[in-house]
């Protein structure tokens, strides 16, 4: 049976290797490790194309594949790592490299892979689980590997699969820039997953799916939950509140859970599987920033669109949230060097960026600005957490807006979205 599963997916292999392939902004940064004696870690939620861009990076190289999402094989307990070895070289003979897909389905997966890295191989690994970004990865690999994340498509990679180029001279043309404003909209509310951007599957029907399967599959059955409802009811709830303040006291209470200690477990599981995200408040006191409120975030603004229970989604929202994941995908990790924050008069900005012990930029994001009082409550944060926290760089993202406003010795710049997405 084992062998016939080689067989099959290096089937599998030759056909996703000949379809057509939107490069991703990461493929020339994983290129330069390709040939290093480092395990190469590619990681993720499930569908956001992890798989293609580690079969693509490979393309043009020897190299065998197994994925150990199969049915037929994952969690046996007869299953034998050395029989896969044997059965590999059986099917493809010699190969440089080895990759080796949704690796934490795999029991002691890092005993095993830690054992081909001594024996000389160039490995790939690609996971659905971000705790193999966090301890336990440090733990197996011991800085033997090198990890980065592919998430669903950035603005950027959204048009490539669009096949819309982006010539800045033309965008000063109203019609070309209200071409790309359209497309900006799609992406705002129906997000990147690759199969929905290219293949144009219905949002609700596809992704609606795909939530309730990887809440299913990624976190209630992985974790054997006895209660699947109130996993159910959890996940859905905070797709329904993106950036919104949350606390696990009050949302026991919203939520008839038991106790706090299996809510905070059941967010573990969420974002350990790569469906939401939780942003602390910023504070230069650890202790503070684990007693406030946190702000949950979803990976892809498909997901809201899919789960929302009104009729459709706040923009804002669903802005706020595109600007937080572009944050995350350009390399922000969120609590380390991205939070929010509250200035002594309760008043919130969006986001805090760090890089080591210095603060770098304050965002605040406003979809638009329908009253004079709106346009100055927005402001007063910014200037506000600009003086308590020190920090020059006050920015407002907005849908349309371009200028830059002074208050005294500060200056807020107001960007629109479409131009911020393009910055490097």
């Amino acid at each position: 049976m084992l062998k016939s599963a080689v067989i099959r997916q290096k089937e599998e292999k030759e056909r996703l290797l000949s379809l057509l392939y939107i490069k991703r902004s990461k493929a020339d940064q994983i290129q330069k490790w390709l040939d290093s004696d480092l395990i190469k870690v590619i990681l993720g939620p499930r569908r956001s194309g992890k798989s293609v861009f580690a079969l693509m990076m490979l393309r043009g190289q020897e190299f065998a594949y197994f994925n150990f999402d199969d049915e037929l094989l994952a969690h046996r307990k007869d299953f034998q790592p050395d029989q896969l070895l044997q059965e590999l070289h059986s099917v493809y003979g010699q190969f440089k490299y080895l990759l080796l897909d949704e690796i934490q389905n795999l029991p002691d997966w890092e005993l095993f892979v830690n054992r081909l890295h001594r024996q000389g191989y160039n490995i790939v690994l690609t996971g659905s689980n971000a705790r193999l970004l966090g301890r336990e990865l440090a733990t197996a690999l011991t800085g033997r590997h090198i990890p980065i994340e592919i998430l669903p498509f950035n603005f950027q990679e959204f048009l490539r699969a669009k096949n819309y180029q982006v010539d800045q001279p033309e965008l000063r043309v109203p019609e070309k820039q209200g071409q790309l404003l359209h497309l900006l909209e799609q992406y705002l509310v129906s997000g990147g997953y690759p199969e929905v951007v290219v293949k144009d599957l219905d949002v609700r029907s596809y992704l609606g799916v795909l939530f309730d399967s990887l809440l299913f599959q990624d976190v209630i059955k992985r974790h054997r939950i006895r209660f699947s409802g109130q996993m159910e009811q959890l996940g859905h709830y905070l797709v329904n509140n993106i950036a919104s303040p949350y606390s696990t006291r009050r949302l026991v209470g919203k939520l008839e859970f038991g106790n706090a200690v299996t809510l905070s477990k059941y967010l573990d599981h969420l974002i350990e599987a790569y469906l939401m995200f939780s942003l602390q408040r910023y504070s230069a006191k650890a202790g503070s920033r684990w007693r406030a409120p946190r702000k949950a975030y979803v990976v892809d603004n498909g997901f809201v669109t899919a789960k929302a229970v009104a009729h459709s989604a706040d923009t804002g929202q669903l802005m706020e949230n595109l600007v937080f994941m572009e944050l995350v995908k350009r390399g922000f990790q969120p609590n380390q060097d991205l939070f929010y924050y509250q200035t002594r008069y309760q008043r919130e900005v969006d986001f805090v960026l760090k890089s080591g012990s210095s603060l770098l930029e304050l965002i605040q994001v406003a979809y638009r600005f329908n009253r004079a009082e709106t346009e100055d409550r927005e402001i007063k944060a910014l200037l506000e957490a600009g003086r308590e926290l020190k920090v020059d760089r006050l920015t407002v993202l907005t849908w349309d807006r371009d200028e830059e406003v002074k208050r005294g010795s500060q200056v807020v710049y107001f960007k629109p979205l479409w131009p911020w997405l393009f910055e490097k």
